[in-house]
């Protein structure tokens, strides 16, 4: 797996001060900051001094890194990031971090991009609290855009349906599951699954009306016609082929 490329800007007195004590335990990211703190101590981490306003870089950012992790404010971030939105598909985890190093608020791209769970991580480096705010996360349920992601599984489905099953599985309604292929350790979380979760190995054992959406692991073609059939409801993952 590609190591993630991660930065930590800094561009303020007391942000530059814990962003360099998270510096000290994330030896694999680079430290950005602008000129007016280009002398800093020595470092194990690799340094970006920035020339100008910050907003100028933004795009260059944006680009060369997985994680933006800002100890700035947050209103001012997202003011800084806005021009520069494509999608969730697109663009890089930002994070903001407050100047006590108190909160880390994971501001865009939680799932996808992994921002959520990055979160989580420094929260755990810095002491500090992790603000989510994504539904699943919150409510401890399946994330139906990025389930089995860490075990090789594709999602395969049109976007309309991740949105339409996504909204049935944090609304608590009746969700079949059915696991025909790939591995079983897809639940990670330390919750019990949620009880409006209902397991199934075979997709014949499904009484569809029953059921506001299925998710489906399986090796199997959908027919055009289960695509219909279903219309929003349905949700494919791809598991890696067993070798």
């Amino acid at each position: 797996m590609t190591t993630p490329r991660i930065a930590l800007v800094g561009i303020t007195k007391h942000g530059v001060r814990k962003l360099l004590q998270l510096a000290e335990k994330l030896p694999e990211a680079e430290v950005v900051v602008t000129e007016k703190f280009a002398d800093l101590p020595p470092l194990f981490n690799t340094v970006r001094v920035l020339t100008g306003a910050l907003s100028t870089h933004i795009g260059d950012l944006f680009a060369g890194y997985d994680q933006l992790v800002f100890f700035v404010s947050l209103g001012a971030v997202v003011r800084l990031i806005a021009p520069h939105l494509k999608s969730k598909d697109e663009d890089p985890g930002v994070l903001v971090v407050d100047d006590h190093a108190r909160f880390v608020i994971p501001v865009l791209s939680g799932h996808v991009g992994g921002a959520n769970a990055y979160a989580e991580h420094l929260a755990a480096l810095l002491g500090a609290t992790a603000v989510l705010t994504t539904a699943s996360d919150v409510g401890k349920t399946l994330p139906v855009d990025i389930l089995g992601r860490e075990l090789g599984w594709q999602v395969e489905a049109p976007k309309l349906n991740i949105t339409r099953v996504s909204a049935h599985v944090v609304n608590e309604e009746p969700i079949a599951f059915v696991q025909e292929a790939g591995a079983r350790n897809w639940w990670t979380r330390s919750t019990p699954l949620p009880a409006n979760i209902h397991c199934f190995e075979r997709f014949e054992d499904v009484d569809l009306d029953r059921y506001r959406a299925v998710l489906w692991v399986t090796h199997r073609a959908i027919a055009p016609e289960l695509w219909t059939k279903l219309e929003e409801r349905l949700v494919v993952y791809r598991p890696p082929e067993s070798p």
